[in-house]
């Protein structure tokens, strides 16, 4: 017989299975290069779009399996609930997080489709700098690292069946 509290018990959230991989992303935007040797700011708005960027480098890879077309969803609802806990720490109160939750899903939407450029392609790099540093030309030094690690993640993101990537707990590249 069905014990009353397994009748009522909530079944488990179905992107939870995503959430090591959501970490992973997040863990790799926070990577202490993009910022040092980037010259990515350090600020709300620059680990933001970091996270946008890995995130939309992962997303392009599901994208290439339709039948995973699931855990894209999931890891962005996992974006999404990140993003609302995120605005509500801050400070921002129920009357306005929707609002900027719809302009952060917004973003990333717009990221996604920039960064589907080619490798090292201008309009990749106009991208970058529209975003990451918001109009402002960092040095070249620093452009060229972004997008070559870019390239380097892009690579080994290729490299790494899709089912294995939905599943990891670590992007390729990433220590420890």
């Amino acid at each position: 017989m069905i014990s009353f509290r397994k009748l009522f018990r909530p079944a488990p959230d179905p992107r939870e299975v995503r959430r090591p991989l959501w970490q992973a992303v997040v863990a790799a935007a926070r990577a202490p290069h993009w910022y040092r040797e980037g010259g990515v700011p350090d600020t709300l708005d620059g680990r933001f779009d970091m996270v946008c960027l890995v995130l939309s480098l992962v997303l392009h890879r599901i994208d290439d399996d339709p039948g995973q077309a699931a855990a894209g969803v999931q890891l962005t609802e996992l974006f999404v609930a990140d993003m609302d806990g995120q605005i509500r720490q801050i400070g921002f109160g129920d009357m306005v997080v929707g609002k900027q939750i719809g302009r952060m899903v917004g973003a990333l939407g717009g990221r996604l489709g920039a960064y589907r450029a080619a490798d090292g392609s201008d309009e990749l790099r106009q991208a970058l700098v529209r975003n990451l540093w918001r109009g402002s030309p960092p040095s070249d030094t620093a452009l060229d690292h972004v997008t070559t690690e870019i390239a380097r993640l892009r690579r080994a993101l290729a490299r790494m069946p899709v089912e294995t990537l939905i599943a990891a707990d670590r992007l390729p590249g990433q220590d420890g």
